[in-house]
């Protein structure tokens, strides 16, 4: 095996600056042992003081020999290292002594000893060198020549380091200035117009349509896709865009886009000026594209909602001016029942009586009709076959309507039960009679039809009732009159709406028809055509009995008999309206009764402490001023002892009775009353409390 040669020992160098450092070393440790010689050993200061300088001479002389030892060569693997780096790359010592470089470094900071430590950079290569002692790559900066170099320190070896510097960053590429400019008017350039519709537009639901023109509603139409031909009609390439829309709806869109609108313009359509449609319009160039969304759907439901919100706010109306009126018809009709006590037939004053008697019920036919529509009638329900019903009603009808008026009657199979207040449901039936009626005589017609069936939810929806659940029992009242015209087929149900002359009619019969169906959860629906005369159409749930409890049959009421409406008791009757409770007092105490009067719940609830257990019957109003007729029975029933409770109302009896939960002996009057009645009333209750 071959011997590695042994390098030979490196020569050691001269240093002039050390040789004088030594030559004053030895003589500043001769001067000082001078005076310990001259004293002589024999002392024992002399003697340490020669002592401390021999061992000041040795420590001097090692340390001497050690800075004139050879400074370390660098490894030839290392040196080999430095010069394979592409950078520039320097071995440096923990001094900042550089130990080996490759030629890209000593082409940038020259042949220098160490690292450049000058100026701002010194800081930097200290912080970066003590971080690579610790094992760290570091970064520092170095200066040299008036330019400042980044280069990364990295550890090698023991207090030795590997220093390469990074190369500065491309300079920015620059351009010509004509490119330049080329380029920038580009950036700044708009987009060209479109010359197709793109593939949303194409493939939507909703019309849309590329224009050419200044004005869209005279730009032609260069191209659309296929909804808005089924939205608009069939149109022609080059055909102005504004021939699709209505003409006046057309000017009122322009008008608004001139004076800046934005979003949606609502347009009609010149196919049929009936469809709405939203028009949203976007300009590129030279050119428009323009979509046209259909809406009449949305805007029907819209008008419907508006309707149904002023119908409910005119039967709320009507409502509260029907409980003012029965409380003035009370008055009146039992002031009739005074006087006829003092007039009877054969007095001059009974005839003038009678008339009074007779308006006043036509008041009250009205006051009935306004709490029909209002839906706040008082509602008494039977179950009632429906062929029967008609049939025994058709009776009656043939001798309202005129000679001249064919009454034809049809009477479906299996016609079902129903569950109605019998005397609404013939009303409405009559006043659909008697406009059918009214139709034909003024304008030719001849017949008149009242059909019955059972038809089920498709037939239903079919007939106009979409919202049908089941099986329905329709009865259709139908003419072969002129018709209805269609600018007010969407009003005749409203209230005091009517097409006859001043004075022949008063615009409730519909409005009564269209209460009474929706109060008895019904619905009802007409279908008309100009020259073709008109049908309406009453749908009613069917009736089903519970399973296993067959249906009941109709019950007869048995008719009143005449009877004593004397009797005695205490009684507090409680009215807020003077001429109410003066009148009706007056008159019960006439037949034998004690009668408190309170004008208030708040007086009526004193008089009920005061005269506790001692009343037989308490006759209430359900609305007035303060406490309610319901409040003040919850409150003075502790005063009752068990009596009954009577109620008179203008309003419906459901409009209260969930006020009422839990309260036994309470029974409902509605108004306007007669004092006959409301003495059979009180016997009545008075006898089932005794």
């Amino acid at each position: 095996m071959a011997e590695t040669p042994q390098s030979p020992a490196p020569a050691r160098r001269f240093d002039p600056l050390t040789a004088v450092a030594v030559v004053f070393f030895l003589m500043a440790v001769a001067f000082a042992a001078a005076p310990a010689i001259n004293a002589g050993p024999a002392t024992l200061a002399g003697l340490m003081l020669l002592v401390g300088l021999a061992g000041v001479a040795c420590l001097g002389l090692f340390v001497l020999r050690s800075t004139l030892e050879p400074a370390a060569e660098v490894e030839p693997g290392a040196e080999r290292l430095v010069e394979a780096l592409a950078e520039p790359a320097a071995l440096a010592g923990a001094d900042g002594r550089i130990h080996a470089s490759n030629g890209a470094w000593r082409g940038v900071l020259g042949d220098g000893p160490r690292l450049p430590k000058g100026g701002s950079s010194a800081s930097s290569l200290f912080s970066a060198l003590g971080a690579a002692r610790r094992g760290e790559t570091a970064h520092a900066t170095l200066r040299a020549a008036g330019a400042d170099h980044a280069a990364d320190i990295s550890p090698v070896g023991t207090r030795r380091f590997l220093v390469r510097l990074r190369p500065a960053a491309p300079e920015p590429l620059a351009l010509p200035a004509g490119a330049l400019e080329v380029l920038t008017a580009a950036v700044g350039a708009k987009a060209p117009p479109p010359k197709v519709l793109d593939a949303f537009a194409a493939a939507s639901p909703f019309g849309a349509a590329l224009l050419e023109g200044e004005d869209p509603f005279n730009a032609v139409i260069i191209e659309a896709n296929p909804a808005l031909a089924g939205m608009a009609g069939p149109y022609a390439r080059g055909q102005a865009f504004g021939d699709l829309i209505e003409t006046a709806s057309r000017q009122d869109a322009a008008q608004r886009m001139a004076q800046g609108a934005e979003g949606a313009l609502e347009v009609r359509l010149s196919r049929d000026p009936s469809k709405i449609a939203h028009l949203y319009l976007s300009r590129t160039g030279g050119r428009w594209v323009a979509y046209l969304v259909d809406v009449s759907d949305q805007k029907q439901m819209e008008l419907q909602l508006a309707q149904s919100q002023k119908m409910q706010a005119i039967g709320q109306l009507a409502g509260g001016v029907a409980h003012d009126f029965n409380n003035l018809l009370t008055a009146i009709l039992m002031q009739l029942d005074s006087l006829a006590a003092r007039h009877p037939v054969g007095d001059p004053s009974y005839e003038g009586l009678n008339e009074i008697r007779q308006t006043s019920n036509r008041a009250a036919d009205l006051v009935r009709k306004l709490l029909a529509f209002s839906r706040k009638q008082t509602v008494q329900r039977e179950i009632l076959e429906l062929g029967e019903l008609i049939s025994e009603f058709e009776v009656l009808l043939r001798r309202v309507l005129s000679e001249d008026v064919t009454v034809d009657t049809e009477y479906g199979r299996d016609l079902p039960h129903v569950r109605v207040d019998r005397g609404q449901l013939e009303t409405a039936v009559m006043n659909l009679a008697v406009n059918a009626r009214d139709a034909v005589r003024a304008h030719g017609g001849t017949t008149v039809r009242i059909r019955t069936a059972r038809v089920t939810e498709a037939e239903a929806a079919a007939l106009g009732y979409a919202g049908a659940q089941g099986d329905q029992a329709m009865i259709e009242v139908s003419d072969d009159g002129p018709g209805i015209a269609p600018e007010v087929l969407d009003k005749i149900f409203d209230p005091f709406f009517t097409t006859k002359p001043v004075g022949e009619g008063t615009g409730l019969g519909l409005a009564t028809v269209y209460g009474i169906v929706k109060q008895s959860d019904g619905w009802i629906a007409v279908a008309s055509k100009p020259g073709e005369g008109s049908a309406f159409r009453i749908f009613l749930p069917v009736y089903a009995p519970p399973v296993g409890v067959a249906a009941p049959t109709p019950l007869v009421k048995p008719k009143t008999v005449a009877r004593d409406l004397s009797g005695a008791g205490r009684i507090l009757f409680v009215e807020d309206e003077d001429a109410v409770r003066g009148v009706a007092a007056r008159l019960l105490r006439a037949r034998g009764y004690e009668v408190i009067e309170a004008a208030s719940g708040e007086e009526a609830l004193e008089l009920a402490e005061l005269h506790a257990g001692e009343i037989d019957l308490m006759i209430s109003d359900v609305v007035m001023p303060g406490m309610q007729g319901p409040d003040l029975l919850k409150q003075a029933r502790q005063y009752l002892a068990g009596a009954p409770v009577m109620f008179i109302s203008g309003y419906a009896e459901a409009e209260f009775s969930n006020l009422l939960e839990g309260e036994a002996n309470i029974s409902f009057l509605p108004k306007p009353i007669d004092i006959k009645t409301l003495a059979e009333r009180v016997k009545q209750e008075l006898q089932k409390a005794a």
